[in-house]
């Protein structure tokens, strides 16, 4: 009996993804089609599961990848073949997003499907902004309207002039293209020219850009600063609140793009860490993580690991590599014995305790050389090592532990090869707008990146985690700007949020 299909329909809110509800994320997650909206984030997608369909249904002003019919039709269809389906909206689904439009179409059909609300951008845009749209010293009503139709047409459905005369604030989305029109029909209606107005394009992104003024001087601001959507219009009095809560353009990476080079599933911390800071992050992964060429020989490392005295773990890959395959080979922590634990850096030592184990050595210098050194004070001699690494690594441990007296031997878990895939177009982003700054976190992704033929972004520099990683850019010609002096990831943001306030 084929299972039969759903279909969601969910809001992603503003641009944010950290304002999704955590229904909206889960439903991502276990989505079998998802079809979204180009004002989706990136980051969104890289939640799906490795077979998800995606499919881009565009949908930004004039430039619509599907029509809404061919979208409706795509919705009914992939949900009658007993797919779960979740067709992600930018902002709320059921505010100006033809949520409605869509759910009577699946009605129709006769299939099974559901609502979820989420943040629309004009509540969340302008809080972004530092605008509260209520608030008790200037107005406690609220009016949204669409922008989107032309108010100097015969028949629109919004009538203006009432429109003017109604008191409280005014927010209105889609109407940039049309925003003098607009203001020139609310003045016409009755409006106050001098009423207090902003817009705030990209909100709640690291790309959020605000402009103020009033009604009446606001369509030649925007086109002097050459102002697109999408963008929130509000007005009224709430707009000057915005000098004393503006939070979000504050933030000490604001306004800069920073790419990260970091594998898709590695990203999110150094990601969130920038983002978190204000930052406008493009993900661009160089590198994926494959298992390595001789994966019996890693096996039989893996079985074999209790009969050691020591274990190395070079990076965070090798040691959720490695322990994956334990405990898929043994039930039991147990079995692992007591060999003790080194560690390169404090991302790898947290990744070891994540899996309830104890670091037992970890250097004060965050490179092969500096556990090497630490290993210097320990008595090693004749004692067996085992070394978890990347085919690729470094000899350096190898040949540092053997002249110490050490026996080891070496468990490749894991190969690092190029990303080829590109599917939130980050590349060609980078290359249509550039970037402040591109972070490399290890040797393979200045390799890779330079591998992909992308031209250095005008006026952008290079950040680096470290030694190793500064000498491979060296060779690429470039200079890094920065080398964080804690070689991990809370040391690169650090070395990041420090560069941005030379």
């Amino acid at each position: 009996m084929s299972k039969a299909g759903i279909c969601y329909l969910v809001g992603a809110g503003p641009g944010d993804p950290g304002l999704l509800t955590l229904r909206a994320k889960e439903l991502v997650e276990r989505a079998d089609v998802l079809v979204y909206d180009a004002l989706s984030s990136p980051v969104i997608l890289g939640w799906t599961k490795k077979d998800c369909e995606k499919i881009n249904a565009g949908k930004r002003a004039k430039d619509h990848t599907l029509t809404q019919d061919e979208i409706n039709a795509l919705i009914v269809e992939k949900t009658q073949a007993g797919k779960t389906v979740v067709r992600l909206k930018g902002g709320d689904p059921m505010i100006f997003g033809r949520g409605g439009e869509e759910a009577a179409e699946l009605a129709a059909a006769g299939v099974a499907f559901e609502i979820v609300p989420g943040i629309s951008s004009t509540i969340g845009g302008p809080a972004y902004a530092g605008i509260p749209v209520t608030h008790r010293d200037h107005c406690s009503q609220l009016t949204i309207f669409t922008g989107h139709e032309d108010p100097t047409k015969g028949e629109s459905s919004i009538d203006y002039a009432h429109l003017a005369k109604t008191p409280g604030t005014k927010v209105f989305v889609m109407g940039v293209a049309r925003l003098r029109e607009i203001t020139s029909a609310l003045i016409a209606g009755g409006a106050d020219a001098a009423t207090p107005m902003a817009l705030t394009r990209w909100a709640t992104t690291g790309s959020q850009k605000t402009i103020t003024g009033t009604i009446g001087t606001m369509a030649d601001i925007a086109e002097k600063a050459d102002f697109g959507s999408p963008a929130v219009a509000v007005i009224g009095g709430v707009v000057t609140e915005r000098e004393k809560i503006n939070w979000f353009e504050t933030r000490p990476l604001f306004g800069k793009k920073i790419v990260v080079t970091r594998t898709r599933e590695q990203a999110g911390a150094l990601s969130k860490g920038l983002a978190d800071l204000g930052a406008d992050v493009v993900e661009l992964p160089t590198i994926r993580i494959e298992y390595p060429d001789d994966r019996i020989g890693f096996a039989e490392g893996v079985t074999h690991s209790h009969e050691y005295d020591w274990l190395v773990f070079s990076s965070p890959n090798g040691v959720e590599k490695f322990f994956d395959a334990f405990f898929a080979t043994y039930a039991d922590a147990r079995s692992l014995g007591n060999p003790r634990i080194a560690v390169i850096g404090n991302g790898t030592a947290q990744k070891v305790k994540e899996y309830r184990f104890a670091v037992d050595l970890i250097p004060e210098k965050f490179v092969a050389e500096g556990l090497v050194e630490a290993f210097e004070k320990e008595s090693v001699e004749n004692l067996t090592i085992l070394w978890v690494r990347a085919e690729e690594a470094r000899d350096v441990i190898y040949d540092g532990l053997v002249k110490l007296g050490a026996i080891v031997d070496e468990c490749i878990a894991y190969k690092t090869v190029p990303e080829t895939e590109d599917s939130t177009g980050a590349a060609a982003r980078l290359k249509e707008e550039g970037a402040d700054l591109v972070t490399f976190t290890s040797a393979s992704t200045v390799e890779n990146f330079f591998k992909l033929g992308l031209p250095w972004p005008e006026g952008c520099v290079a950040g680096s985690i470290g030694p190793v990683t500064s000498e491979a850019l060296r060779k690429q010609g470039i200079e890094p700007a920065f080398e964080a002096k804690q070689h991990d990831i809370p040391g690169l943001i650090e070395a990041v949020r420090k560069w941005a306030g030379r």
